[in-house]
């Protein structure tokens, strides 16, 4: 039996868009982002549809110039690309004008979803210098620790979001949601806000498979998105002797295993890479078994690890996960 490649398959929001299960990630290394922009046109070439990117990550005006050669070109329309970005602690105050600086680098009048990056409120510093369009990424005090503005709150982040979306006359996102948010700061949104998130994107692979998270967010509908699924520099997951042995058995490349984890279980999958040759390499689809899945996921049920270690995530309540 023939099995769809990953980049052919796609899940649906819960406001009825249609999302591709893989995508590219663009958290490129600082010194690299200006290799994204043949990253993006590598992608397309695969067969890649979704792309993923944000504010703070440097490479939206990279995305924008290969976008516009690839439309100019004809290689793809707009309405055949799903563009995912995000607003920055940075900007917790500012959503629609973070969105309309996002929409300018990208070179697009509307971004397909756009998510909260983290549940928190970044004091608001500007650096013509150093900065993202003159502000700065992570404020930090004399002892290193990220500032926080006194008396914010994250929901309120949400809330403009939700302005955006709901506006009738406002065409700039098609859908929201979160990034990085536990299971209480998804009920908190629930319970104060309109709109229900489309979709939570965070840290997911077998090492770190946050059962409990998709347990909730199948409950309430919210899809996932798995950022880092292989792990951080290296690749240690693709490393592991279970992805090593089904990638045996399905003959397909250890990366394509990973996807097809996170694929199997209902969950958006963004790997990050510049390289061409391993973009391409990623889009072989391999049918696990549910008994393959579950010994996956009890690699992370009894080693816990999570790679992706932001020194001012240990100020968010509940974000939990066994540092490297």
């Amino acid at each position: 039996m023939l099995h769809p490649k990953s980049t052919e398959i796609t899940f649906k929001l819960n406001n009825g868009v249609q999302i591709p299960a893989l995508g590219l990630g663009t958290a490129s290394p600082r010194e690299r982002a200006q290799e994204t922009k043949q990253a993006i046109k590598a992608a397309i070439k695969a067969g890649y549809r979704h792309i993923d990117t944000a504010w703070f990550y440097r490479t939206e005006p990279y995305i924008g110039e290969a976008l516009k050669e690839l439309l100019e070109n004809d290689d793809i329309r707009r309405e055949d690309i799903f563009v995912t970005s995000k607003v920055w602690p940075s900007n917790w105050n500012h959503v629609s004008e973070s969105l309309d600086l996002s929409l300018h680098d990208l070179g697009l009048d509307y971004v397909d979803l756009y998510l909260q990056h983290w549940p928190l409120c970044f004091q608001r510093a500007n650096d013509e210098k150093d900065g993202i369009h003159g502000i700065k990424g992570i404020p930090v005090n004399e002892e290193g620790e990220a500032v926080l503005e006194n008396g914010a709150d994250w929901i309120e982040t949400y809330k403009q979001l939700e302005k955006i979306y709901l506006d009738k006359k406002d065409k700039r996102v098609r859908a929201i949601g979160v990034s990085n948010f536990p299971t209480n700061h998804l009920k908190r949104v629930i319970k104060e806000c309109e709109v229900k998130p489309a979709l939570n994107q965070v840290e997911i692979h077998p090492h770190l498979p946050q059962l409990e998270l998709k347990e909730f967010c199948d409950e309430q509908n919210i899809l996932l998105t798995a950022y880092s699924p292989m792990g951080s520099s290296g690749a240690p997951i693709i490393k592991l002797p279970l992805v090593q042995e089904l990638s045996e058995k399905y003959k397909v490349t250890a990366n394509d295993i990973v996807i097809s984890y996170n694929i199997r279980k209902g969950i958006v999958v963004i790997p990050r890479s510049l390289n061409p040759v391993r973009i391409a390499g990623c889009i072989e689809f391999a049918p696990l078994t549910e008994k393959e899945i579950d010994q996956l996921d009890s690699i992370g049920i009894k080693d816990p690890i999570r790679y992706i270690d932001e020194f001012f995530a240990t100020s968010i309540p509940g974000f939990t996960g066994t540092k490297k």
